[in-house]
């Protein structure tokens, strides 16, 4: 079967699913996990051959780990639909109300976008978060993943479209996608996918954006800082910075840069190395690091460079406005943080900074659509459009207006024989 026809497949499923009630996406959510659970030795075996393959063609060490999906991988999944299922339908949620006269009313509804088309690298997981806040939000999806993931795609696509099927959904919603080929097919096919949402290399998305005509949702690298101020709390800074680079350092909202006041560099920066280095952190730094902690030199390609490993780079400045500077330059308006106790420049970085997550005295990996608790995220998003940061729901929904009249006409408003009132309803 073409790609073509498995567009075809997924927007009439989509079409279908958008007009499901809550309660029977809820069951389907709930019998994908149970589905999930029960047959996870399946799900195992298929990655342990992905793993097994992965392995002799030398595949990077972060890419493996992403690759994994292990009993804990399957608890958050598993947490992350709890949460779904927890959440308000949103399809059909008023999002404005308007009188335009007496007995002419104006809503502003959310509803689908129609057919995702995810293309996505390493981690079955996201297939799973993808696919179910799809099903919760009412869109089809195309799903394309790595190559290196193909046996556990499968299987994971298989129990989704059965459990679903089960509880009452519409066949063909979700459809797996697996040669590369078949991604620049997906590209052409702007009649049949509404949104796609590349996640991979900076390069892949770009290529993504200049091959469709179909409207790219996405983020490339996550070159994330975090800006010790003059005025932070040491016992606060070292648990963040240690947290944000090394919680799990595979993912895109990981600490790649820090930078650091010259001020509490002498004191701040021997406590950091040691908390880093007992976490096997690689550290490198600026000329002026180096005058104080023993690391290696970091160049300017450091500072643009999303490591995805137990590497990290250090930069002193003299400023709020250097650091700001920095992360202008140098960031991809991912995810930047601020370490201080004054309220103030905490304020002012955060107003400031062009990203899509800005926090103060937290980690760069709070940057998550289930921490957010948005349910799951299929991405985190550094576009300008409708959604920005970790794309949850909300992320894969738009509007529609639905004007509810009876016998109304223009030419009454354009003669001047009725006048709108355009009164806000409750």
């Amino acid at each position: 079967m073409s790609v073509r026809d498995t567009a075809v497949l997924a927007k009439e499923g989509a079409r279908k699913l958008a007009a499901l009630n809550g309660e029977t996406k809820n069951r389907a959510l709930e019998e994908i996990r149970l589905a999930l659970s029960s047959r996870r030795e399946e799900i195992f075996a298929a990655n342990g051959k992905d793993l097994e393959r992965s392995r002799k063609e030398n595949l990077a060490a972060p890419l493996m780990k992403r690759l994994t999906f292990d009993q804990s991988k399957l608890d958050e999944v598993m947490t992350g639909i709890a949460s779904l299922i927890a959440l308000d339908d949103p399809v059909g949620k008023r999002l404005k109300a308007t009188e335009l006269d007496r007995g002419l009313n104006l809503y502003q509804v959310a509803c689908p976008i129609g057919v995702i088309g995810m293309i996505f690298e390493s981690r079955p997981d996201a297939l799973v978060q993808i696919a179910t806040l799809c099903l919760k939000s009412g869109n089809g999806v195309l799903l394309k993943g790595g190559s290196e993931a193909k046996e556990t795609n499968r299987v994971l696509a298989d129990i989704i479209g059965e459990a679903s099927a089960k509880a009452g959904c519409p066949a063909g919603w979700i459809q797996l996608v697996e040669s590369r080929e078949e991604v620049q097919e997906m590209l052409g096919l702007d009649g049949l996918i509404d949104l796609i949402i590349p996640r991979g290399s900076n390069s892949f998305v770009q290529y993504i954006m200049k091959n469709s005509n179909i409207p790219v949702m996405g983020h490339a690298d996550g070159i994330c800082h975090v800006y010790v101020d003059e005025k932070a709390d040491p016992d606060k800074a070292v648990p963040i910075v240690v947290d944000s680079k090394t919680q799990y350092v595979a993912v895109c909202n990981a600490l790649e840069t820090l930078l650091i006041h010259r001020s509490v560099a002498p004191f701040l920066l021997p406590r950091l190395r040691e908390a880093l280095e007992a976490k096997q952190v690689e550290l490198r730094g600026c000329e002026e690091t180096r005058r104080i902690i023993d690391v290696k030199a970091a160049g300017e390609s450091d500072w643009e460079t999303e490591y995805l490993d137990y590497i990290l780079s250090i930069k002193v400045v003299g400023s709020l406005d250097e650091a700001i500077d920095h992360i202008h330059r140098y960031g991809s308006g991912h995810t930047d943080a601020i370490v201080t106790e004054d309220r103030g420049t905490a304020e002012e970085f955060m107003n400031r900074v062009d990203t899509a997550d800005v926090f103060w005295n937290c980690s760069t990996r709070f940057a998550d659509g289930f921490r957010f608790g948005l349910g799951a995220e299929v991405g985190i998003s550094t576009a300008k459009i409708h959604a920005r940061g970790p794309v949850g729901m909300e992320g894969l929904m738009i509007y529609k207006w639905r004007l509810y009249g009876d016998g109304h006409i223009v030419e009454d408003y354009s003669s001047g024989r009725k006048q709108f009132t355009h009164r806000p309803l409750s």
